[in-house]
C-alpha cells in the first residue's frame, strides 16, 4: 500500500538542494544543501561541491549551523560564503581545492546577496543597517522592549517584521584586508549588487513600497551621485551589464505592473531604450525577501539568455535586443529558481521543483540542447511516500485561458466519489504552476 505524504516527512524527510552556481570554467557546480534534524528541531545548511554531471560530490563546509550564499570568484580558485560560525555571521573564503576556511568580515546584522568585483580583490554584499542602532547591537538579555516609533508606512514589512527605519544597504569588503565600507547610504532598501566590468560601478535595486516598486540604482565607487534607472513608480526585475560594460539589459516596466518587458539603458548617454511591449513569457525575478532574481547573461553583443515562465512552467529563453524577437531554447513540466552559468555561457545551473520532485538541481548544456537533473536528494523519500498522480487541464473565459491542474489520490478510482479541495491562486501575479506545493501533495496523497 502506497503511504502518502505527512507534515513529518516534509519537514525532517527532505534535504532540498539551492542556489546551484557553475564555475567559471564549467566543469562544477556549488550548491546549499539543507536539513532539519529530528531530535534537536534545527535546521542547518551546509556548501557542497559537485561535477558538473553531479559526480563526485563533496561537502564543503562543516562549522557552524547555516552556510550558504556561495559564490565562485572570478578566476575559480576560489569560493566565497555565509556563514554563523562566528557569534554574529560573517563572510568567509576557502580554497575550492579545500583547507580552513578564513574569515574576511563578520557583521552583527544578517548578511547577502555576495558578488565579487571581476578582478577578485571586493566583494559586494548586503546588510540591514538601523540609523538607531548602528553597531547592530543585540538587546541585553532581560532588557525591556524599546519603544517602537513608527514614523513611516512601510515600517513593516512580510517575512521581516517590524522595521523601523533599519533598511538593506550595500555594503563592499576588501578580500584581503576585511576592510569594510558602505556604498548605498539612503533609507530604503538595496539588494542584489553587480559589478561592471570595469569594476567603476555597481548596480542595485532600489525598493520602496515595500517592494512593490523598485528601480535600478547606478552607484559610482568614486562616491559621486548615484544614477537611477526607471521611473519611481515602476519596477525593474533582473539586469546585467553587457560585456563591454557600455549598457544594461533590464527587465521591467514603466509602471507597477506584474507583466514586464525588456529594456536596454546606455551609460554614457543615459538613453533608455524598451525593447518589447508584450512579452510573452514572465522573467523571473524572484520576491523580495524570499527569492532571487534571476539575472540575464550576454551571449554576445546583441543576444541575451534568461529564464522565464509561461503556462506555469519554467524555460530559457534568448531575446534579440534589435529586433526584439525572442526563441525558447528549453523547458519542461517544472518550475526554476536561479540562472548561473560559466563564462562561456554553455551551462546553466537551475534549483528545480516540478509535481514529481522537489529541491534538486538542474543542468542545462547549451551545446547540445539537453537538460539533466543531476541531483535525487528527494527520491528516498518519494520512494516511500510519492508524490500526487497530476493532470493538467485549461479553462477559457472571455477569450483567456487559465491553466489549472488536478492532483489525484492514490490508487484513484474513476467511478467513485472523493473530497474536493479548489485552491485558486489569484494571478497574474502569482501562480502555483508544476510546482511542488506542500500542502497539496499531504492532501492528494490523503485522499483528497
Amino acid at each position: 500500500m502506497i503511504k502518502p505524504l505527512s507534515p513529518e516527512a516534509l519537514v525532517y524527510g527532505f534535504t532540498p538542494a539551492s542556489d546551484p552556481q557553475v564555475s567559471p570554467d564549467g566543469r562544477r557546480v556549488l550548491y546549499t544543501l539543507a536539513a532539519v534534524n529530528r531530535e534537536t528541531k534545527k535546521s542547518s545548511s551546509h556548501v557542497w561541491l559537485c561535477d558538473i554531471d553531479g559526480a563526485n560530490k563533496r561537502r564543503l563546509t562543516f562549522s557552524g549551523e547555516s552556510n550558504r550564499g556561495a559564490r565562485w570568484s572570478p578566476d575559480g580558485s576560489r569560493i566565497a560564503f555565509i556563514s554563523d560560525r562566528v557569534p554574529t555571521n560573517g563572510i568567509f573564503e576557502i580554497a575550492v581545492d579545500g583547507g580552513e576556511a578564513r574569515e574576511v568580515n563578520r557583521q552583527n546584522q544578517s548578511i547577502g546577496d555576495l558578488a565579487w568585483s571581476l578582478d577578485g580583490t571586493c566583494i559586494a554584499f548586503t546588510s540591514s543597517f538601523d540609523p538607531a542602532n548602528p553597531e547592530g547591537e543585540k538587546p541585553k538579555e532581560g532588557a525591556a522592549a524599546p519603544v517602537r516609533v513608527t514614523s513611516r508606512l512601510d515600517y513593516k514589512q512580510d517575512n521581516r517584521g517590524y522595521l523601523g527605519d533599519a533598511r538593506s544597504q550595500v555594503y563592499i569588503v576588501d578580500v584581503a584586508s576585511g576592510e569594510t565600507g558602505f556604498l548605498s547610504t539612503e533609507l530604503v532598501d538595496h539588494a542584489f549588487p553587480q559589478w561592471s566590468p570595469d569594476g567603476r560601478w555597481v548596480a542595485a535595486s532600489r525598493l520602496t513600497t515595500n517592494g512593490m516598486r523598485s528601480q535600478l540604482e547606478l552607484i559610482p565607487l568614486d562616491g559621486s551621485a548615484s544614477t537611477l534607472i526607471g521611473p519611481e513608480e515602476g519596477n525593474v526585475g533582473t539586469w546585467a551589464f553587457s560585456p563591454d560594460g557600455a549598457r544594461i539589459v533590464f527587465t521591467g516596466d514603466t509602471k507597477q505592473t506584474s507583466q514586464t518587458d525588456f529594456f536596454v539603458y546606455t551609460l554614457a548617454s543615459g538613453d533608455l531604450r524598451r525593447v518589447t511591449t508584450d512579452l510573452q513569457c514572465l522573467p523571473a525575478a524572484g520576491f523580495p525577501t524570499l527569492e532571487a532574481p534571476s539575472h540575464p547573461a550576454w551571449l554576445d553583443d546583441s543576444r541575451v539568455m534568461f529564464h522565464a515562465v509561461r503556462g506555469g512552467a519554467g524555460g530559457i529563453y534568448v531575446i534579440e535586443l534589435e529586433s526584439g524577437a525572442v526563441e525558447q531554447i528549453e523547458g519542461s513540466t517544472s518550475l526554476r529558481s536561479g540562472f548561473s552559468t560559466d563564462t562561456a555561457h554553455r551551462y546553466v545551473a537551475q534549483g528545480m521543483a516540478s509535481l514529481d520532485a522537489v529541491g534538486e538541481i538542474l543542468v542545462f548544456d547549451r551545446q547540445t540542447g539537453k537538460s539533466a537533473q543531476i541531483t535525487e536528494y528527494s527520491a528516498p523519500v518519494l520512494a516511500e511516500t510519492p508524490t500526487a498522480k497530476w493532470e493538467r487541464f485549461d479553462i477559457s473565459r472571455g477569450g483567456y485561458v487559465i491553466e489549472s491542474w488536478l492532483l489525484f489520490p492514490p490508487g484513484f478510482d474513476a467511478s467513485r466519489k472523493y473530497p474536493l479541495v479548489l485552491d485558486i491562486h489569484g494571478g497574474p501575479n502569482g501562480f502555483y504552476g508544476y510546482g511542488f506545493v506542500p500542502m497539496q501533495q499531504v492532501l492528494a496523497t490523503n485522499g483528497f
